[in-house]
Formats: C-alpha cells, sequence, structure tokens
C-alpha cells in the first residue's frame, strides 16, 4: 500500500483508554471510543473475565454480546485488590487520558485506585464513572442496573399499553444510552482540559439519567400543566397518527404524520383524502383529541392493502411508512446493505466471520471502523503488561495473569 492509498488516520488516534468497566454500559462508552481509533485496553478479572463473556447466546462457549460490546479493544487481565493490579492499573493510568469504571461507589477508593491515586499518577486524567444512582445523593449506595434504571427514570411508566402493567423494553436501553452519553461527555472532558489548565477531572454519570434527559416534555408538562404522561401504547401525547397497523398479508407498518403536509401525503396514499374534512381530525390538535377514533379509520384503510403495494404507493407520494422488522428482514434489506450497516470480521476465536452493527454515522474522511471483534481473555497480557509496562513475567503469573510464553 503507497503513502497515497494509506487509510485516513483515524479521528480519535493517539486517545488513550483504560476500560476497568464489566458488562454493558460503561463498556460501550470504550466501544464508541474504539470505533474512531481510540487505544481502548480494557481490564478483566483472571479467569472468568468480564461477565459479559456469560451474557445471552454463546457460540461453542464464546459469548457473542461480548464480541460486540468489546470489539477494537485490547484485553489484559488483572486483580484489582491485588498489589500487582494495583500498581498495574496505576502505571497504565499514568499514560492514559481516560479510565472509564462503574464500580459501586467507594470500591476504587477501597482499593486505592480513587481519583486521588489516580491523578496523582496522571493529573491529566478523565476518569468517568458509570453506576446505577451516581457517586452522591441517599441512592448513590444502592447497586443499579439498567433494569432499574428504566423504572426509575420513568420509562417504564409510560411503556406498555392503557390498562396494562409498564413494560420493560426488551433490550438495554438504558445501558445502551447511559454508553452515548458517556463517549460525549468523555469527549468534552477531553477537549475541557485546555480550559481547564491541562488538568483532567471526574464525570459522575449515573444510568437512570440520560434516559430521564431523553424522555421527552413531561418534565415542563408536568410542571406547568400538572400533566403525568400515562401508558397508551405505540400514541405519542403530542402528535397523531402514530402507530402500527396491519396490513392485508398480516405483515405490520409504523405511521406518524408530525406534519400537516405528511398527514395529508398518508391520505392520499390510503385513498381516504376525506378523512381531512371530518372535524376530528383536521389538524394535529384535533387529531389528538381523537387519537383511537382516527387509528380505526386508518386500520380499516391499511388493512386493503398488501405490504408491498403500501410501501410502493406511499413512496410513490413522499409519504411517511416504514415496515416493521425482525432482525432476519434487516439481513435481507437493501438498504441496510447499501448503507453497510452491517459489519463483518473475521473471528480466530469463532472460527469465521463474524457480523454485527457496523459504526453509526458516516463520516467523509475519518471513519470509524470494526476492525476485530472482542479479544480473547488476557489476550493482550504480554503485549501491554510485560513488553509495554515491563512488569516482572513471574510476579504477573503469581498474581494469576497468564502470560504466554
Amino acid at each position: 500500500m503507497t503513502a497515497d492509498s494509506a487509510p485516513p488516520k483515524l479521528p480519535l488516534a493517539g486517545v488513550r483508554v483504560l476500560d476497568i468497566s464489566n458488562f454493558l454500559a460503561a463498556p460501550l462508552t470504550g466501544m464508541f471510543l474504539a470505533d474512531f481509533g481510540a487505544e481502548v485496553i480494557k481490564v478483566e478479572r483472571p479467569g472468568g473475565g468480564d461477565e459479559m463473556r456469560m451474557w445471552g447466546n454463546n457460540k461453542g462457549g464464546v459469548g457473542l454480546y461480548y464480541k460486540v460490546i468489546n470489539r477494537n479493544k485490547k484485553s489484559v487481565t488483572l486483580d484489582l485488590r491485588t498489589p500487582f493490579g494495583r500498581d498495574a492499573v496505576l502505571r497504565l493510568a499514568a499514560e492514559s487520558d481516560v479510565v472509564i469504571e462503574n464500580y459501586r461507589p467507594g470500591t476504587l477508593e477501597k482499593w486505592g485506585l480513587g481519583y486521588a491515586e489516580l491523578a496523582a499518577a496522571n493529573p491529566g486524567l478523565v476518569l468517568l464513572r458509570v453506576s446505577g444512582f451516581g457517586q452522591t445523593g441517599p441512592n448513590s449506595h444502592r447497586p443499579g442496573f439498567g433494569t432499574l434504571a428504566e423504572a426509575y427514570a420513568g420509562f417504564a411508566h409510560i411503556n406498555g399499553e392503557a390498562g396494562s402493567p409498564p413494560l420493560l423494553p426488551g433490550f438495554g436501553l438504558a445501558d445502551s444510552t447511559t454508553g452515548l452519553m458517556g463517549a460525549f461527555l468523555t469527549l468534552v472532558a477531553l477537549n475541557g482540559r485546555a480550559a481547564n489548565q491541562g488538568r483532567g477531572q471526574v464525570i459522575d454519570l449515573a444510568i437512570y439519567e440520560t434516559l430521564f434527559t431523553l424522555l421527552g416534555p413531561q418534565v415542563v408538562d408536568y410542571d406547568q400543566l400538572g400533566i403525568v404522561q400515562q401508558r397508551n401504547g405505540s400514541r405519542l401525547p403530542f402528535t397523531a397518527p402514530r402507530n402500527t397497523y396491519r396490513t392485508r398479508d398480516g405483515c405490520w407498518v409504523s405511521m406518524a404524520g408530525s406534519a400537516q403536509s405528511i398527514f395529508l401525503c398518508i391520505l392520499d396514499a390510503l385513498q381516504i383524502p376525506e378523512i381531512v374534512q371530518d372535524p376530528r381530525f383536521a389538524d394535529n390538535r384535533s387529531r389528538l383529541t381523537h387519537a383511537k377514533e382516527l387509528d380505526v379509520e386508518l386500520q380499516k384503510a391499511v388493512e386493503r392493502f398488501d405490504l408491498a403495494v403500501l410501501l410502493k404507493r406511499f413512496d410513490e407520494r413522499g409519504a411517511a411508512v416504514a415496515p416493521v422488522y425482525d432482525i432476519a428482514q434487516i439481513f435481507a434489506d437493501p438498504h441496510f446493505q447499501a448503507r453497510e450497516n452491517i459489519a463483518g470480521v473475521v473471528d480466530a476465536e469463532l472460527g469465521g466471520t463474524l457480523r454485527m452493527q457496523n459504526v453509526a454515522g458516516k463520516f467523509s474522511d475519518t471513519p470509524g471502523s470494526v476492525r476485530w471483534a472482542g479479544p480473547r481473555i488476557g489476550e493482550h497480557n504480554r503485549e501491554i503488561l510485560i513488553d509495554r509496562l515491563g512488569l516482572d513475567v513471574d510476579a504477573a503469573r503469581s498474581a494469576g495473569v497468564e502470560v504466554p510464553s
């Protein structure tokens, strides 16, 4: 490869991240940073490693979701409770820009790895602390996971059908949104070092906080109008129509008429333009009051068409609709393929190509990429601990760290 054809330098190349976290939310932050070129060293417990390796489905004993969440990272094994593990972490922190952790508040301090010790080794260090309820407040001592955050933040209360029990999401919603926010806040803090005399700082992020922030106008509506949003299926309290509808051939589509022009296009595509003449459905405020009646009319119209015909009619008229896909349909969809939303990487541990969600967002000049899947446990022990830090091989092995000969 010539210099002219060499791939561009990734935008976070040169940023070093020490990921001593486990499970999902905090490791996702490391994944997002690694996707764009940060060197992320993941520290795992000797023996079993991150418990994410045991979550969900596996193939031949290899945890599949671990491979996604920890892609583009390097794995070393250290017991942070031992003098050897503590010393190694402090040495790694000394040459890192960021440390990511998600232990219960006070745990790192108990191990002699609080921010005071980390900053003494590296004053410019940014420490991202992810916990269920944050480092402060009366609930800070409680264990916290995404499932609890989805209830605590108010999401579960509004999710589900009217009159039905609160419904938790079918994936780690609070953890995933926390991972995104963690990556954003980390980059803000790194950029902010210039305004902070080169010093780093602590980011205290509770898992429930991002989801709470994203829950729409609930706070302002309650503050100003005393409104408490309730469960209402797929409908929204601020626009109508918004729901899913079944086609003649038993498929489902999602439709939304958030703009009046789009609503008119929907009526045209469904061959019911007269609906807008009904004063109940004339504008968005009227439709919100009569959303259930409108859904009845739209369902009667939708079920006259097979999915393919319906999608074609909507496309021709610029009306908003999307099929309700399962993952098998996503794999087959030409748009997902054209956008390269699913990436494939060769993985020696699984013995073939592993496909996963690609990096989100298209950079014109320095795109991120999935360069490798989550590594074997301790795969980079020699490279990082022995060759880079110069730690003693025998001492490492005595501390339970596997180092290949």
